[in-house]
């Protein structure tokens, strides 16, 4: 399994021999609105050019609708005849965006021989989380590959945890700038939060992602590797890659 970090939430994961891309952001640095008033969004440029990033893609998934994992610019450029999966009630609006082949996902499909899971996600709180709408992680499963999870846009809270006892993922990839709505609490995970899914999960490699891409964000990948060695998270354990680094990831056995 092969994970390369595009920008924010943006992947491009190579599994099972097949490329997919997750939740793409392709605007041009600093070319949409402001979330806190600090700066216009993306505070930075896409690491790699567009053509690159969708060389070979056999699959997009979407994990929800906000325009910071599907914007305007990946609707006009990704071409509208590939697979792509989203969670159920946003169908509509990508089909409207002229793609052909959408499916709603709300429990777990088979796609060329890999098996993608739908699973809840909570972004943020109270009143917020309800104003942010509903959110997607999805678990990945191939005989020869690590289980890679990936939560999306969430909070740690309980049905994380019980995907991580259910599934066992060799891999887990949070979101973890600690984004914040108008003052409320964060709404993807901060740093505490990101080290409580290390401790959850002490055999997992977990890779922080969604970081310094947005203006709402209030923890910086320097913030977060010293909160995480503050608290005895390993560096090994906690992965944290740049824009456009690529991961590379296999079973773990016990030969």
């Amino acid at each position: 399994m092969q994970i390369q970090l595009i920008r924010n939430a943006t992947l491009r994961l190579t599994y099972n021999n097949h490329i997919i891309l997750i939740d793409p952001y392709f605007a041009p640095k600093h070319s949409l609105p402001s979330f806190a008033d600090k700066s216009k969004n993306p505070t930075v440029e896409l690491p790699i050019d567009t053509t690159s990033i969708m060389n070979g893609v056999e699959l997009v998934i979407v994990s929800h609708l906000h325009t910071d994992h599907f914007d305007s610019v990946a609707k006009t450029l990704l071409p509208k005849n590939l697979p792509l999966l989203c969670q159920s009630g946003d169908e509509t609006a990508i089909r409207e965006a002229g793609f052909q082949n959408v499916q709603p996902l709300e429990d777990t499909t088979v796609w060329n021989g890999l098996t993608i899971t739908r699973t809840d996600g909570q972004h943020g709180e109270g009143e917020t989380a309800t104003l942010m709408g509903n959110v997607s992680g999805f678990v990945f499963a191939a005989p020869n590959e690590p289980t890679l999870y990936w939560a999306g846009d969430t909070i740690w809270y309980a049905p994380v945890e019980r995907v991580i006892r259910l599934y066992k993922p060799d891999v887990i990839v949070t979101h973890s700038c600690g984004a914040t709505w108008k003052g409320s609490p964060p709404i993807v995970m901060d740093a505490a939060q990101t080290v409580g899914v290390c401790r959850s999960a002490p055999t997992s490699q977990v890779v922080a992602v969604h970081m310094e891409a947005l203006d709402h964000a209030t923890v910086s990948r320097n913030e977060l590797r010293d909160y995480a060695s503050y608290h005895d998270v390993s560096p090994r354990q906690l992965l944290i890659p740049d824009d456009g680094e690529v991961l590379e990831f296999e079973i773990v056995t016990d030969d």
